[in-house]
Protein backbone atom coordinates (compact mmCIF):
# COMPACT_ATOMS: atom_id res chain seq x y z
CA UNK A 1 0.00 0.00 0.00
CA UNK A 2 2.81 2.30 1.06
CA UNK A 3 4.16 2.05 -2.50
CA UNK A 4 0.92 2.88 -4.33
CA UNK A 5 0.65 5.69 -2.15
CA UNK A 6 3.84 6.68 -3.26
CA UNK A 7 3.48 6.41 -6.82
CA UNK A 8 0.02 8.77 -6.28
CA UNK A 9 2.63 11.14 -4.72
CA UNK A 10 4.60 11.30 -7.70
CA UNK A 11 1.63 11.65 -10.06
CA UNK A 12 0.54 14.94 -8.00
CA UNK A 13 3.89 16.35 -7.84
CA UNK A 14 3.42 16.35 -12.18
CA UNK A 15 0.21 17.83 -11.94
CA UNK A 16 1.62 21.45 -11.95
CA UNK A 17 4.30 20.63 -14.97
CA UNK A 18 1.79 18.31 -16.61
CA UNK A 19 -1.12 21.52 -16.59
CA UNK A 20 1.71 24.11 -17.88
CA UNK A 21 2.71 22.17 -20.58
CA UNK A 22 -0.81 20.94 -21.87
CA UNK A 23 -1.34 21.96 -25.29
CA UNK A 24 2.24 22.99 -26.07
CA UNK A 25 4.74 21.68 -28.38
CA UNK A 26 8.02 20.58 -27.37
CA UNK A 27 11.22 19.73 -29.46
CA UNK A 28 13.55 16.89 -28.96
CA UNK A 29 16.70 16.25 -30.39
CA UNK A 30 17.64 12.49 -30.47
CA UNK A 31 21.00 11.71 -30.64
CA UNK A 32 24.13 10.06 -28.71
CA UNK A 33 23.99 7.07 -26.63
CA UNK A 34 20.36 7.22 -26.65
CA UNK A 35 20.42 6.14 -30.24
CA UNK A 36 22.33 3.06 -29.82
CA UNK A 37 21.54 1.35 -26.34
CA UNK A 38 18.25 -1.15 -27.01
CA UNK A 39 16.94 -0.25 -23.68
CA UNK A 40 17.47 3.33 -23.67
CA UNK A 41 15.88 3.75 -27.16
CA UNK A 42 12.44 1.94 -25.54
CA UNK A 43 13.23 4.59 -22.83
CA UNK A 44 12.81 7.06 -25.21
CA UNK A 45 9.75 6.10 -27.26
CA UNK A 46 7.76 5.31 -24.11
CA UNK A 47 9.18 8.94 -22.94
CA UNK A 48 7.60 10.45 -25.81
CA UNK A 49 4.20 8.62 -26.39
CA UNK A 50 3.65 9.83 -22.41
CA UNK A 51 3.85 13.26 -23.55
CA UNK A 52 1.34 13.32 -26.92
CA UNK A 53 -0.99 10.73 -24.46
CA UNK A 54 -1.19 13.49 -21.87
CA UNK A 55 -1.78 16.52 -24.34
CA UNK A 56 1.66 18.00 -24.92
CA UNK A 57 2.70 17.72 -28.35
CA UNK A 58 6.70 16.43 -28.76
CA UNK A 59 8.49 17.17 -32.24
CA UNK A 60 11.28 15.33 -33.31
CA UNK A 61 14.53 16.07 -34.77
CA UNK A 62 17.23 13.09 -35.13
CA UNK A 63 21.01 12.62 -35.57
CA UNK A 64 22.66 9.99 -37.32
CA UNK A 65 26.69 10.64 -37.50
CA UNK A 66 27.79 7.38 -36.61
CA UNK A 67 25.03 5.20 -39.01
CA UNK A 68 26.43 7.62 -41.63
CA UNK A 69 30.17 6.75 -40.96
CA UNK A 70 29.14 2.70 -40.68
CA UNK A 71 27.32 2.89 -43.85
CA UNK A 72 30.59 4.82 -45.86
CA UNK A 73 32.53 2.51 -44.85
CA UNK A 74 30.41 -0.61 -45.50
CA UNK A 75 30.32 1.25 -49.41
CA UNK A 76 33.89 1.90 -49.45
CA UNK A 77 33.50 5.10 -49.51
CA UNK A 78 36.24 7.36 -47.90
CA UNK A 79 35.93 10.15 -46.37
CA UNK A 80 37.73 13.57 -46.38
CA UNK A 81 37.73 15.84 -43.18
CA UNK A 82 38.17 19.72 -43.18
CA UNK A 83 39.22 21.41 -39.58
CA UNK A 84 37.25 18.01 -38.20
CA UNK A 85 34.47 18.64 -39.81
CA UNK A 86 33.06 15.77 -42.85
CA UNK A 87 33.63 17.06 -46.20
CA UNK A 88 29.52 15.95 -48.11
CA UNK A 89 30.60 15.18 -51.97
CA UNK A 90 27.78 14.26 -53.95
CA UNK A 91 28.27 10.44 -53.57
CA UNK A 92 28.61 10.98 -49.57
CA UNK A 93 25.07 12.82 -49.72
CA UNK A 94 23.08 10.07 -51.15
CA UNK A 95 24.44 7.76 -48.57
CA UNK A 96 23.87 10.41 -45.86
CA UNK A 97 20.03 11.10 -47.19
CA UNK A 98 19.41 7.33 -47.66
CA UNK A 99 20.65 6.49 -43.68
CA UNK A 100 19.00 9.39 -42.22
CA UNK A 101 15.12 9.59 -44.31
CA UNK A 102 15.24 5.88 -45.40
CA UNK A 103 16.77 4.11 -42.44
CA UNK A 104 17.22 5.76 -39.54
CA UNK A 105 13.99 8.19 -39.69
CA UNK A 106 11.95 5.26 -40.16
CA UNK A 107 13.64 2.82 -37.03
CA UNK A 108 12.50 5.49 -34.89
CA UNK A 109 9.07 5.87 -36.48
CA UNK A 110 8.50 2.14 -36.16
CA UNK A 111 9.88 2.09 -32.57
CA UNK A 112 7.25 4.55 -31.41
CA UNK A 113 4.21 3.10 -33.52
CA UNK A 114 5.67 -0.42 -31.77
CA UNK A 115 4.76 0.95 -28.48
CA UNK A 116 1.82 2.44 -28.89
CA UNK A 117 2.43 6.17 -30.41
CA UNK A 118 1.31 7.18 -33.86
CA UNK A 119 4.72 8.39 -35.37
CA UNK A 120 5.05 9.58 -39.16
CA UNK A 121 8.54 10.39 -40.55
CA UNK A 122 9.87 13.42 -42.73
CA UNK A 123 12.85 15.06 -44.75
CA UNK A 124 12.86 18.39 -45.03
CA UNK A 125 11.97 17.91 -48.80
CA UNK A 126 8.45 16.46 -47.37
CA UNK A 127 6.08 19.76 -47.54
CA UNK A 128 9.62 21.77 -48.16
CA UNK A 129 9.77 21.80 -44.59
CA UNK A 130 13.49 22.68 -44.24
CA UNK A 131 14.43 25.44 -46.73
CA UNK A 132 18.47 25.07 -46.89
CA UNK A 133 21.50 26.67 -48.18
CA UNK A 134 24.90 26.19 -48.56
CA UNK A 135 26.71 26.56 -45.10
CA UNK A 136 30.15 28.78 -46.35
CA UNK A 137 32.53 28.47 -42.90
CA UNK A 138 35.07 31.03 -42.32
CA UNK A 139 38.23 29.75 -40.43
CA UNK A 140 40.78 32.77 -39.01
CA UNK A 141 44.43 31.48 -38.55
CA UNK A 142 46.22 34.00 -36.54
CA UNK A 143 46.70 37.48 -38.63
CA UNK A 144 45.77 35.87 -41.97
CA UNK A 145 42.80 36.81 -43.67
CA UNK A 146 39.97 34.12 -42.89
CA UNK A 147 39.93 30.94 -45.27
CA UNK A 148 36.70 29.75 -46.80
CA UNK A 149 36.25 26.07 -46.13
CA UNK A 150 34.15 24.10 -48.59
CA UNK A 151 32.34 21.29 -46.98
CA UNK A 152 30.28 20.55 -49.95
CA UNK A 153 26.60 19.45 -49.38
CA UNK A 154 26.61 21.04 -46.03
CA UNK A 155 23.86 23.29 -45.30
CA UNK A 156 21.94 25.42 -42.85
CA UNK A 157 18.71 26.27 -42.16
CA UNK A 158 17.08 29.14 -44.28
CA UNK A 159 13.74 28.92 -43.39
CA UNK A 160 11.01 26.24 -41.78
CA UNK A 161 7.80 25.64 -42.94
CA UNK A 162 5.81 24.51 -40.21
CA UNK A 163 2.75 23.93 -41.92
CA UNK A 164 2.53 19.97 -42.08
CA UNK A 165 4.51 19.90 -39.00
CA UNK A 166 0.98 21.65 -37.39
CA UNK A 167 -0.89 19.34 -39.51
CA UNK A 168 0.31 16.18 -38.25
CA UNK A 169 0.49 17.42 -34.46
CA UNK A 170 -3.38 18.46 -34.79
CA UNK A 171 -3.87 14.91 -36.77
CA UNK A 172 -2.42 13.36 -33.34
CA UNK A 173 0.95 12.17 -34.77
CA UNK A 174 4.50 12.91 -33.79
CA UNK A 175 6.48 14.01 -36.52
CA UNK A 176 9.79 12.41 -36.76
CA UNK A 177 12.37 14.84 -38.67
CA UNK A 178 15.27 14.24 -40.78
CA UNK A 179 17.86 17.00 -40.98
CA UNK A 180 17.79 17.00 -44.89
CA UNK A 181 17.32 20.43 -46.10
CA UNK A 182 16.57 21.63 -49.68
CA UNK A 183 17.81 25.04 -51.46
CA UNK A 184 15.86 26.97 -53.87
CA UNK A 185 17.28 24.62 -57.04
CA UNK A 186 16.49 21.69 -55.40
CA UNK A 187 19.82 20.92 -54.07
CA UNK A 188 19.94 18.16 -51.11
CA UNK A 189 21.97 19.15 -48.04
CA UNK A 190 23.17 17.66 -44.93
CA UNK A 191 22.27 19.72 -41.82
CA UNK A 192 23.28 19.75 -38.52
CA UNK A 193 20.45 18.20 -36.30
CA UNK A 194 20.96 20.32 -33.39
CA UNK A 195 20.97 23.51 -35.77
CA UNK A 196 17.95 22.35 -37.48
CA UNK A 197 15.79 21.17 -34.11
CA UNK A 198 16.52 24.81 -32.76
CA UNK A 199 15.33 26.25 -36.22
CA UNK A 200 11.86 23.92 -35.89
CA UNK A 201 11.66 25.17 -31.66
CA UNK A 202 11.72 28.88 -33.01
CA UNK A 203 9.60 28.30 -36.39
CA UNK A 204 6.91 26.87 -33.66
CA UNK A 205 7.13 29.17 -30.96
CA UNK A 206 7.64 25.54 -29.19
CA UNK A 207 7.44 25.85 -25.43
CA UNK A 208 10.66 24.08 -24.67
CA UNK A 209 13.78 22.64 -27.09
CA UNK A 210 15.50 19.36 -25.49
CA UNK A 211 18.64 18.41 -27.00
CA UNK A 212 19.92 15.19 -25.91
CA UNK A 213 23.50 14.40 -25.45
CA UNK A 214 26.08 12.19 -23.86
CA UNK A 215 27.13 14.39 -20.42
CA UNK A 216 25.25 15.65 -17.71
CA UNK A 217 24.31 18.68 -18.78
CA UNK A 218 26.94 22.15 -18.55
CA UNK A 219 29.37 22.01 -15.90
CA UNK A 220 30.98 24.76 -13.84
CA UNK A 221 34.78 25.07 -13.65
CA UNK A 222 34.18 22.52 -10.73
CA UNK A 223 32.48 20.01 -13.15
CA UNK A 224 29.18 20.33 -10.84
CA UNK A 225 26.25 19.89 -13.42
CA UNK A 226 25.21 24.08 -13.44
CA UNK A 227 20.67 23.49 -13.53
CA UNK A 228 20.08 27.18 -14.60
CA UNK A 229 21.90 29.61 -16.91
CA UNK A 230 20.23 32.76 -18.21
CA UNK A 231 20.88 33.63 -21.82
CA UNK A 232 23.73 36.35 -20.27
CA UNK A 233 25.41 34.29 -18.06
CA UNK A 234 25.24 31.48 -20.91
CA UNK A 235 27.26 34.31 -23.22
CA UNK A 236 29.75 34.83 -20.13
CA UNK A 237 30.70 31.00 -19.87
CA UNK A 238 30.87 30.78 -23.82
CA UNK A 239 33.55 33.83 -23.50
CA UNK A 240 35.11 33.01 -20.27
CA UNK A 241 36.10 29.32 -21.59
CA UNK A 242 33.83 27.29 -19.21
CA UNK A 243 31.84 25.65 -22.08
CA UNK A 244 34.57 24.02 -24.37
CA UNK A 245 34.29 21.72 -27.27
CA UNK A 246 31.59 19.84 -29.07
CA UNK A 247 29.16 22.15 -25.92
CA UNK A 248 29.89 25.12 -27.79
CA UNK A 249 27.69 24.47 -30.73
CA UNK A 250 24.53 22.61 -28.22
CA UNK A 251 24.98 26.35 -26.02
CA UNK A 252 24.53 28.69 -28.80
CA UNK A 253 21.82 26.92 -30.58
CA UNK A 254 20.16 26.83 -27.35
CA UNK A 255 20.70 30.77 -27.11
CA UNK A 256 19.11 31.41 -30.46
CA UNK A 257 16.24 29.52 -29.90
CA UNK A 258 15.50 31.08 -26.62
CA UNK A 259 16.30 34.66 -28.16
CA UNK A 260 14.04 33.71 -30.69
CA UNK A 261 10.69 33.56 -28.14
CA UNK A 262 11.54 29.36 -27.02
CA UNK A 263 10.93 29.88 -23.76
CA UNK A 264 13.50 27.64 -22.29
CA UNK A 265 16.21 25.19 -23.86
CA UNK A 266 17.50 21.72 -22.05
CA UNK A 267 20.79 19.92 -22.30
CA UNK A 268 20.54 16.65 -20.88
CA UNK A 269 21.75 13.48 -20.75
CA UNK A 270 20.44 10.88 -23.16
CA UNK A 271 22.20 8.07 -21.19
CA UNK A 272 19.96 8.07 -18.04
CA UNK A 273 16.43 6.39 -18.41
CA UNK A 274 13.58 8.26 -18.50
CA UNK A 275 15.65 11.73 -19.18
CA UNK A 276 12.62 13.75 -21.06
CA UNK A 277 9.76 12.77 -18.20
CA UNK A 278 12.93 13.29 -15.17
CA UNK A 279 14.15 16.82 -16.66
CA UNK A 280 10.43 18.08 -17.35
CA UNK A 281 8.91 16.99 -14.59
CA UNK A 282 10.89 17.19 -11.36
CA UNK A 283 11.12 20.42 -9.62
CA UNK A 284 15.15 19.84 -10.11
CA UNK A 285 15.50 18.44 -13.30
CA UNK A 286 18.39 16.40 -14.30
CA UNK A 287 19.80 18.93 -17.14
CA UNK A 288 20.76 22.59 -17.86
CA UNK A 289 18.03 24.84 -18.56
CA UNK A 290 19.01 27.40 -20.64
CA UNK A 291 16.55 30.59 -19.95
CA UNK A 292 15.92 33.90 -21.03
CA UNK A 293 17.54 36.88 -19.50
Amino acid sequence: MEQDISKARVLLEALPYIREFYGQTVVIKYGGHAMKDEHLKKSFALNVILLKYIGINPVIVHGGGPQIGNMLNQLGIACQFKEGLRVTDQATMDVVEMVLVGKVNKEIVNLINLNGGKAVGLSGKDGETIRARKLEMAVQHDDAPPEIIDLGKVGEVVNIKTSLIGTLEREGFIPIIAPVGVDDAGETYNINADSVASSVATALQAKKLVLLTDVPGILDENKNRISTLDRKKAARALDSGIITGGMIPKVKCCMEAVESGVEKAHILDGRQENCIILEMFTKGGIGTQIVAG
